[in-house]
């Protein structure tokens, strides 16, 4: 009678041979389920292992390189001179909650620093600043987007005035621009640029800073919304509907006093640029258009920070001549 345990079950298996019945047969059966059983077992953790030390080179939400895609969406850079794009909310943070530019006089590590005289009204006076680092270094790098280091907007705060310019640096990294007569009032400029960081970062950022021009001041009520303009004999008109959050498109039409297609060149590499300011806190988007114009139309993606009323300034050159032509919209 075979003994009990293990060893006698290994001395009884392997004196069994060809055709054995009975209890010997019974347990060579065992011993074989048992070992295909171990090996299965033995296969799931290897392979369990395995892949615990060799992750899927793109799980599920990762983009390629394996960033994440919330850290691909989280980066905006663009080069000197980029084509179509939006410094809004989407691509900027700074600024009030709902995404507005030029809300604030910091942002980003950058600080706007006025220094001219306080303008006088209804004379040439000249806007002079810097824009100086954390470290309180005036910033003289910056990188030319749309054919500029710096765009300039000064625009009063009824949005019943607007200047676009183009100031010139000095060496000690200080900015200069003459500024066309003004009405009196309160008015808000905006510094729009891209610094390069001592580390070659390029950061585009949109800094705000209040003006004072002395003297009467009038408030003028915002003209009615309207999606046409007139100005020098030139008609401009737009379709489009802009929604808060989402960009949309406008498409704008110029035309002359013949009722044709105006004969639009490019202006600072577009062939038009459009600023829309938001009426109470003056929250600021710049966009510049489609690189390829849609038969004579401009066509220019805007996506709102908020609702609210806005003017809507659109420059745009023929014959060598920049002009400006207004509106107002209501975004709901």
């Amino acid at each position: 009678m075979p003994a009990a345990g293990g060893a006698a079950v290994g001395s009884t298996d392997r004196a069994a041979g060809p055709g054995a019945t009975g209890p010997v047969a019974v347990d060579r059966e065992t011993l074989r389920l048992a070992l295909v059983v171990g090996g299965l077992v033995l296969a799931v953790l290897l392979g369990f292992g395995l892949g615990r030390l060799n992750p899927p080179a793109n799980p599920a939400g990762a983009a390629p390189g394996g960033a994440t895609s919330a850290a691909v969406a989280g980066d905006h850079s663009h080069a000197p001179g980029a084509g179509a794009h939006s410094h809004d909310g989407a691509t900027i943070t700074q600024g009030g909650g709902d995404g507005a530019t030029g809300l604030s006089i910091s942002s980003a590590g950058y600080t706007l620093v006025p220094s001219g005289p306080e303008p006088t009204a209804g004379r040439v006076g000249e806007l002079r600043f810097q824009i100086r680092d954390d470290a309180r270094r005036a910033v003289t790098r910056f990188a030319v987007v749309h054919d500029k280091p710096m765009h300039v907007i000064v625009v009063r705060r009824d949005l019943t005035g607007y200047r676009h310019l183009h100031p010139t640096m000095s060496a000690d990294g200080t900015w200069s621009v003459p500024l066309p007569p003004s009405d009196p009032g309160a008015w808000r400029m905006y510094a729009d640029f891209t610094a390069v960081a001592d580390d070659g970062r390029q950061v585009a950022t949109v800094l705000g800073a209040d003006l004072a021009v002395p003297g009467g001041y009038a408030p003028r009520p915002l003209p009615a919304p309207a999606t046409t303009a007139t100005v020098d004999g030139f008609t401009a008109a737009y379709t489009g509907t802009p929604e808060v959050g989402r960009a949309a498109p406008l498409r704008f039409r110029v035309t002359g006093a013949d009722g044709g297609a105006a004969p639009l060149e490019p202006y600072l590499g577009a062939y038009g640029h459009l600023v829309a300011l938001r009426e109470g806190d003056l929250g600021y988007l710049h966009v510049h258009p489609e690189p390829v114009r849609d038969g004579d139309a401009v066509t220019f993606w805007l996506t709102a920070p908020g609702p609210g009323r806005y003017r809507m300034f659109l420059d745009f050159q023929v014959a060598g001549v920049v002009r400006t032509a207004a509106f107002t919209l209501t975004v709901a």
